[in-house]
């Protein structure tokens, strides 16, 4: 008969593409004792956890929540509560993660319009220009701001000046950019965004925050069509995630994550966006001297490169997999594959949030040091 013990993992150091270390701090609010998610305590909770993410995404949108799910989540949410049938929507794709939104567009029966641009460069304004102006009756507009498949940098501001000016909405897919790099909802006019609680944050995974502006509020309220996701209908979770002590039963949220979720924000505003920003392009600085240092390149331009999110090339010769397996048993470090394109031609290292600090940059340069030569 087969035995089943408690599993005890080991204490890994995380420098992959997310999840990113968690802070200690999270953890130990994660262990405290669970109340009933319409506690008025948790409601409190809720509400203060709302303000914070408003910080975080630099917007004063009354729609701004934690979803109950991850990243991949979030993304859906934007998408199916924007979107109708017959809709059409401009996908700016750079990476994996741009392909997963035309996925989306599609599945809520809307018309995917691509901007392809190459893999390891931003998205072309003019591409995108010359599009709009093709397609004047596009509805949204969406695209990556930092694209984790190659650690990119796309021109949210920009994008959304382009969008804007044709009257189309905006989906952002935030996901590794929350808390890592300059981010403005509000001063950017994002219509909707999306991001992750396991990347900058140093959340531990499985919460997406969302935010959506009035303007999009105004779309989802006067859809012709229901949403055709009921748990990511924002007609019902509002009720939930409104203001005020009464809530309305929409489903049981995870508590302990959700105390998990608080605590990493107000880290985030203890220490201020800026000084996190500064942070992890200090970060990237020590690691990509080290880098050079070892003979490794870095694929992306310095210009639009993501300090949280190095991809690096892997040198002629050398077995991606072996690497990462010899580093993961003997040093417990946690470096990741390339995606799509870029499988098997670049390692991804994440410097995100607890993580993009001077021992794990260290530690990461002696491993690969050593696994090396």
């Amino acid at each position: 008969m087969h035995s089943f013990s408690t599993f005890i993992p080991p204490e890994r150091t995380l420098m992959g593409p997310g999840p990113s270390d968690v802070n200690p701090r999270i953890l130990n609010a994660m262990a405290r004792p669970t109340l009933g998610h319409l506690d008025p305590l948790f409601v409190e909770l809720m509400d203060e956890t709302k303000k914070l993410l408003q910080y975080a995404f630099q917007t004063e949108n009354p729609l701004t929540m934690p979803i109950s799910a991850p990243g991949s989540a979030g993304m859906e949410a934007c998408f199916v509560n924007l979107l109708e049938p017959g809709d059409k929507a401009l996908v700016c794709v750079n990476g994996v993660f741009g392909l997963r939104m035309v996925e989306n567009v599609e599945r809520c029966g809307a018309i995917a319009i691509t901007v392809n641009s190459t893999w390891g460069e931003q998205t072309d304004l003019n591409a995108v220009e010359d599009a709009l102006k093709a397609h004047p009756d596009l509805k949204v507009m969406a695209f990556v701001h930092a694209e984790t498949s190659t650690g990119v940098r796309n021109e949210a501001k920009l994008l959304c000046e382009l969008a804007h000016k044709y009257d189309c909405l905006t989906i952002v897919d935030a996901v590794t950019s929350l808390g890592g790099i300059e981010l403005n909802v509000d001063g950017w006019n994002i219509d909707a965004i999306y991001s992750g609680s396991q990347k900058c944050l140093s959340c531990v995974p499985g919460i997406s925050p969302v935010s959506f502006s009035e303007r999009a509020v105004q779309v989802i309220q006067n859809r012709k069509t229901k949403v055709q996701s009921w748990f990511l209908d924002m007609n019902l979770i509002v009720g939930y995630w409104g203001q005020g002590a009464k809530r309305a039963y929409h489903h049981t949220a995870p508590v302990n994550s959700m105390y998990a979720m608080y605590e990493a924000l107000l880290i985030l505003r203890e220490e201020g966006l800026e000084n996190a920003w500064a942070r992890h392009a200090d970060g990237h600085a020590k690691l990509a001297n080290g880098l050079a240092e070892l003979g490794l390149e870095l694929t992306v331009d310095s210009g639009f490169r993501l300090p949280q999110l190095n991809v690096v090339r892997i040198p002629e010769g050398v077995d991606d997999a072996a690497i990462r397996k010899q580093l993961l048993e003997e040093f417990n470090l946690e470096i990741g594959a390339g995606l799509g394109e870029h499988a098997g031609k670049v390692w991804r290292i994440g410097l995100m949030g607890y993580a993009c600090k001077p021992r794990n940059i260290d530690h990461c340069l002696a491993a690969l040091r050593s696994v090396l030569t």
